[in-house]
């Protein structure tokens, strides 16, 4: 565990048609994180640095290509419905491929992402739980190992869907950091209620035990 002075990176994956809440969700938890971890930092990595068009049609700047991403605390895969071509690009997979297990980590679709990189191979994993728009199977279904939760931490982290990218995002920090700074990251962006009654709905699954 590191002490709330020690400096720390997260990297952030994106692509085209990322949704704008897991940037949100990440980027976003990181900045308010800075208020109480002031050395705490967060990257937008991509294919290629420069701009990237999210879904909706926001488009933001990726600060590093694959081929250029500084070392990272944790690379943190989000999702959204361009996954499946991030999920075929090979530049992308051989990237998340040669990070180490405990530095992978994903929110929403993101795991369907590393599951194409075989990252998440004999692993239990989690993502969105419902089928949207065009979709005729729901994400969760896609993955072999796949568990309804909040966050599963099975060596590599996957969170739930959609604004769940936020509980997942803070339990990477509790992990670095300690749980008391999560929870105080949590209290400053008011989602300290929200945190608790997910956690009671969905649990955590932290290496093949729930908890509440």
């Amino acid at each position: 565990m590191k002490p709330p002075t020690s400096p720390s990176l997260f990297g952030v994956l994106i692509y085209e048609g990322v949704e704008p809440i897991d940037i949100g969700g990440t980027v976003g938890v990181v900045s308010m994180a800075r208020r109480v971890l002031p050395h705490i930092e967060a990257a937008t990595i991509a294919r290629q640095a420069g701009p990237v068009r999210l879904a909706g049609g926001l488009t933001v700047i990726a600060e590093h290509g694959v081929d250029t991403a500084p070392p990272c605390d944790v690379v943190i895969v989000c999702g959204g419905p361009g996954w499946p071509e991030a999920a075929a690009d090979p530049a992308l997979r051989d990237y998340l491929r040669k990070l180490r297990p405990t530095g992978v980590a994903s929110v929403c679709t993101g795991a369907l992402i590393l599951a194409a990189a075989g990252v998440l191979d004999g692993r239990t994993a989690t993502t969105r739980r419902r089928a949207v728009a065009r979709e005729t199977i729901a994400p969760l279904a896609r993955l072999p190992l796949g568990r309804e939760a909040a966050v599963v931490d099975d060596g590599v982290v996957t969170g739930g869907g959609v604004s769940l990218a936020i509980d997942a995002t803070l339990y990477l920090i509790g992990r670095l950091y300690g749980g008391a700074k999560a929870a105080e990251v949590a209290t400053i962006i008011e989602y300290d209620r929200a945190l608790a009654a997910n956690r009671a709905a969905l649990g955590y699954l932290i290496q093949g035990e729930t908890i509440l």
